[in-house]
């Protein structure tokens, strides 16, 4: 009988370019700040946004609904479902 290893389980470590400060576009920062911070904090920032001004859709909740703030950073749209969010969003970091 051959005995099974068991595998170490290694932690997890955060890919360094999503910790890498980016600086956000002003139409950005109206919604995220002026600072430059990771992505993982524009999106985190974004959400909470979102939540605070009810901007996901009720029925469809993968449908964010832009105020005027997001719909300069959406490009001009009124609402965009989550992954094309974080498309348009990427071409406002530096």
């Amino acid at each position: 009988m051959a005995k099974k290893t068991a595998k170490k389980k290694t932690a997890r470590k955060a890919n360094a370019a999503f910790m890498r400060p980016v600086q956000p576009s002003p139409a950005l920062a109206e919604v995220v700040g002026s600072k430059p911070i990771p992505r993982t904090e524009v999106t985190k920032k974004l959400w909470a946004y979102i939540k605070k001004n009810g901007l996901q859709d009720k029925k469809n909740r993968r449908m964010i609904n832009a105020d005027d703030a997001l719909k300069t950073v959406f490009g001009g749209k009124s609402s965009v479902n989550m992954f094309e969010m974080t498309k348009l969003v990427g071409k406002h970091l530096k």
